[in-house]
């Protein structure tokens, strides 16, 4: 075989394998990200009173020490010097920057802080009425629920369920409970993403249609 030759072929592999390879490193990379990112779950995961945390500060064992913390029920926690900090309306990467914050504000410099979710807090709510299976459901750990998985975890509805006009009754802590009519009918219809999202406690009732 020529020189000539023997450089083409050269050349034409080295087209070939030098994409697969960057593909595969980036590939790789990708993955280890979503390894070290996703140990929490789902990042839109909204903290709740119970989860239990673990935080750690990298080489900060007197920190580290208390080990794992119960997000009480006015979303706070307690730590190290930083004292009592509120986690109402955040995802752990949120409270991880919140955390970082804190202690690099008057104690540490520039601190890698992890939070990591190691038990979630039971949440669930009431499904009755003219469902197959009523009663208390669960939420997924990580995600939150919407009316009609609700109504799915109760093995869905009857053949005579009114679909348009189901009620949401839930109590907010501030006054008496709230009921919403719902027109689940439409929902199901519109094909598109479910819009109601439950909270815990919430109770759904489904009527039957009058024949």
């Amino acid at each position: 075989m020529n020189p000539r030759t023997l450089r083409l072929i050269t050349l034409h592999a080295l087209a070939i394998c030098l994409p697969l390879a960057q593909a595969a490193q980036k590939e790789a990379s990708t993955s280890g990200e979503v390894k070290k990112s996703g140990e929490v779950g789902n990042a839109d995961y909204l903290l709740q009173p119970q989860d239990t945390l673990r935080v750690q500060v990298y080489q900060e064992e007197d920190i580290n020490r208390q080990g794992e913390v119960s997000i009480s029920q006015e979303f706070t926690i307690f730590l190290p010097l930083i004292g009592t900090i509120n986690l109402k309306g955040k995802t752990a990467r949120q409270a991880e920057g919140m955390i970082r914050d804190l202690y690099d504000k008057d104690y540490l410099v520039k601190p890698q802080v992890s939070v990591t979710v190691t038990k979630y807090a039971e949440r669930s709510v009431n499904v009755f009425g003219a469902v197959n299976s009523a009663g208390r459901k669960l939420f997924p750990p990580e995600r939150g629920l919407t009316i009609l998985d609700a109504i799915s975890l109760a093995g869905g509805h009857s053949r005579l369920a009114d679909l348009k006009k189901v009620k949401l009754t839930r109590t907010t802590g501030e006054g008496d409970p709230v009921t919403t009519t719902i027109n689940v009918d439409e929902i199901m219809k519109g094909g598109g993403k479910d819009p109601v999202q439950l909270q815990p406690d919430d109770v759904i009732y489904v009527g039957e249609r009058l024949l």
